[in-house]
């Protein structure tokens, strides 16, 4: 007999009746039913119900057995009366009576419970993230996390795409966050970088003839943390191909994604049309260029309908050069009682309200009347060309804001979610996908000065002819698959040409010089023979977290960092010893109080 187990707690079935077993696994809960014992014995894999009475020769070694020790247990399997037998567990069937018990690994008092569904600080969770790991609900994601990853890997392998590794260990690279570094002992004073993203090389790939790469590549990013984002490393699919144009990707990717929801949806419905919407038009209808398209409301410019009119606030703003009003429609939320509840939230948000109007029957039931403050000054002129445009009637509503685009178009994308959250117009039960292409290559930075707004490496549309114009109206062949209110993929086509990498950067405020220390490697390989080529990437934390239905990502990490981007399980970040230091050359500054 092995000296763990001959069964795992799932196996044991009715057909087992009479054998000679050993099991090993945790004790899940110790129950005492009038001097029989039952224990809940559990592993990886499920959950067998183990009895001692006083005729067993364990039954005093059971007695001892406290939660969470881990336990092996010899025993004969028996078969459960009818009327106990739970349908619930695979192993439902049978029960094991003990005859040995041995204690491989004791337990202490438990800062937290594996058995049950009890709520534990999110502090507590983290520093006894292997207590956190045993229970139930966090092997079932994790073990989600894995399959994914395998079906993934599976899907690109069915693709003909290889999967090849690159470095960990390279160089500093403006790829959009701060890199972490790491001093380099034979190079004093010198750094190294842990990459943000494997982008240089995976495009070096391409030159070098590969043709199809792909990997579940680590990723390491020094980023503030968020509820859909880690703050120091994750994990992506990251793919790049040859002789590819914008569409070619969309096609090879699509497959795969979809193909993933499909398989780990649980029976949610998985969106086969993505639509190709414009970074631009995104802004516009969404306010935001990762639209939750499970929602159908659409955002719209109403400004013509204020220009001029009774309403003052919008009529004065409107006189000021680059301001719009635009109109979030509310299909049946044509009610003062929502309107109101709206404003509240909007001045939670620091907005000193929302203006809206709402339709209603007009009295004595002769059709349909507009209401609220903006009506009465409108006039129904007006307020009847608003409700027109947005196609809305009876029952419905409208909120506006206005002012300069970007001063109000990430509160009205929120706006535009707690609308369709509120009134029950967004479809929980769905995978909605959606492209967003043609973003800009450059924005303007705090101080004025301009710099890339994505992806350094993609190719403007254009060229380099794109580049002689005003950098703010370049696009680039630069797109973001979003789900849901995520951007799941981020990606582009490449720019292979090192003239237009010089104009590129040069508009950036990098000069020649600067590229070639920077990325010499890259620039200089595409001195030779560069195909065309494009790819992206797919962040696989944020796939798994919205297949398992979570709002944190922290849910889905084997150990993850908290807010503060503190390990507490291992105690990272940690301060050197002097010797590292010395070693490495290096002296650290107090910070200045």
């Amino acid at each position: 007999m092995h000296r763990y187990r001959t069964h795992t707690c799932a196996e044991l079935r009715a057909s087992d009746v009479g054998q000679n077993v050993r099991l090993a696994g945790w004790v899940h809960r110790v129950r005492d039913h009038g001097g029989i014992l039952f224990v809940d014995l559990r592993d990886h894999y499920g959950t067998t119900q183990v009895l001692a009475d006083p005729d067993s020769p364990a039954f005093k070694d059971v007695e001892k057995l406290r939660s969470e020790w881990c336990v092996r247990i010899d025993g004969v399997v028996k078969a459960r009366d009818a009327s106990l037998v739970n349908h619930k567990l695979a192993t439902g069937e049978i029960e094991v009576f003990a005859r040995e018990v041995e204690v491989l690994g004791p337990a202490g008092e438990l800062p937290l419970q594996v058995f049950g569904d009890q709520e534990y600080p999110e502090e507590t969770r983290l520093r006894f993230r292997f207590l956190d790991l045993r229970r139930e609900q966090m092997q079932r994601k994790m073990t989600l996390r894995s399959d994914v990853v395998r079906s993934l890997r599976q899907r690109m392998w069915d693709q003909d795409f290889r999967e090849y590794q690159t470095p960990i260990i390279t160089a500093s690279s403006p790829e959009g966050a701060r890199d972490f570094l790491v001093p380099s002992r034979l190079h004093p004073g010198k750094f190294y970088a842990l990459p943000q993203a494997p982008q240089q090389f995976k495009q070096l790939l391409m030159v070098s003839g590969f043709d199809k790469y792909f990997q579940i590549a680590p990723c390491f990013r020094d980023e503030d943390p968020r509820a859909d984002r880690s703050p120091t490393d994750f994990y992506q699919l990251d793919l790049e191909m040859s002789f590819v144009t914008q569409e070619d990707v969309f096609r090879t990717v699509q497959p795969v994604i979809r193909g993933v929801f499909e398989e780990f949806g649980g029976g949610r419905k998985v969106d086969a049309d993505w639509p190709l919407i414009s970074y631009r038009d995104a802004a516009l209808w969404y306010g935001t260029d990762k639209p939750d398209l499970r929602n159908p409301i659409k955002m719209q410019v109403v400004s013509d309908h204020f220009r001029g009119g009774g309403f003052g606030i919008f009529a004065k703003l409107l006189e000021q050069e680059g301001t719009e009003v635009r109109a979030i429609p509310a299909p049946k939320g044509g009610s003062r009682k929502f309107a109101d509840r709206m404003n509240a939230w909007a001045q939670k948000e620091g907005l000193p309200g929302m203006g809206y109007i709402f339709w209603r029957e007009a009295e004595g039931g002769t059709g349909t009347e507009a209401a609220g403050p903006i009506a009465k000054a409108l006039g129904p002129e007006r307020t009847e060309a608003i409700r027109e445009q947005l196609g809305l009637g009876l029952g419905d509503a409208a909120f506006f804001l206005g002012g300069k685009p970007d001063t109000f178009e990430k509160i009205a994308g929120r706006a535009r979610t707690v609308i369709g959250d509120e009134l029950g117009l967004t479809d929980k039960d769905r995978f909605a996908f959606c492209w967003i292409v043609d973003f800009p290559m450059y924005e303007k930075t705090d101080d004025g000065k301009i710099d890339f707004s994505h992806n350094p490496f993609s190719m403007p549309q254009g060229g380099l002819e794109a580049l002689n114009g005003d950098p703010l109206q370049v696009v680039a062949y630069q797109y973001d698959l979003a789900c849901n209110g995520y951007e799941l993929i981020s990606g582009g086509i490449r720019n292979h040409r090192p003239d237009i990498m010089f104009r590129a950067f040069e508009i950036a405020g990098y000069p020649p010089e600067e590229v070639e220390k920077r990325f010499g490697g890259m620039v200089n390989a595409f001195r030779y023979g560069a195909p065309p080529h494009g790819g992206c990437a797919a962040g696989i934390d944020r796939m798994v977290m919205l297949l398992a239905d979570e709002q944190n990502i922290r849910e889905v990490i084997l150990f993850p960092m908290n807010q503060r981007a503190e390990d507490l399980l291992m105690g990272a970040p940690s301060e050197p010893t002097p010797a590292q230091l010395r070693e490495l050359g290096l002296r650290v500054v107090a910070e200045t109080k």
